[in-house]
């Protein structure tokens, strides 16, 4: 656990134009949601919304700014499909980008499957919330989250202002 016990606040943004009109299951956003759960994230909200790049930066920006959340994690987009934006949608409003978390999502992907060299998902920060960008699919979704979920806690931790030094937090 990073620091104080605390229970950090995210929302989990679901990005697909059939999942937002009823068309397909959202199977992604549930077992994030049930992942962040588990290591004692709060989900403060959680939404489907179409794959379309101005939408994706409102909802990111309102979340933040209005919502204060800790943690956002996005599923789907990241892929090169010209729908695919919301590499792009998150790099507009983030103030840094976390090159190291996306590299290591990556790399985890990588280990099972050679179809993760067209991931483009990145991962920064906006006013101190985290956005991480995921894949659609809930098996990619999953492996990544888990790929850098031990890290979260203490980055966020960091990220709000906490001054214990990293060989003293887990």
């Amino acid at each position: 656990m990073a620091g104080p016990s605390r229970s950090y606040r995210c929302g989990v943004l679901t990005l697909s134009d059939k999942g937002s009109r009823g068309e397909r299951e959202d199977t992604s956003g549930p077992l994030l949601q049930e992942m962040l759960r588990a290591e004692g994230y709060e989900i403060a909200v959680a939404l489907i919304i179409p794959d379309q790049q101005s939408l994706i930066e409102q909802t990111l920006v309102q979340w933040v700014d209005e919502q204060r959340l800790d943690l956002i994690v996005t599923t789907g987009g990241t892929g090169v499909s010209p729908s695919d934006r919301t590499p792009e949608a998150t790099r507009a409003v983030i103030e840094t980008e976390i090159p190291g978390l996306a590299e290591a999502m990556r790399q985890a992907s990588l280990q099972k499957t050679v179809q993760a060299v067209w991931s483009r998902g990145i991962a920064g920060i906006r006013k101190g919330c985290l956005i991480l960008n995921l894949p659609g699919s809930k098996k990619a979704a999953g492996e990544n989250l888990a790929a850098v979920l031990p890290a979260l806690q203490h980055g966020i931790y960091k990220l709000k202002g906490g001054d214990a030094d990293c060989g003293q937090v887990g």
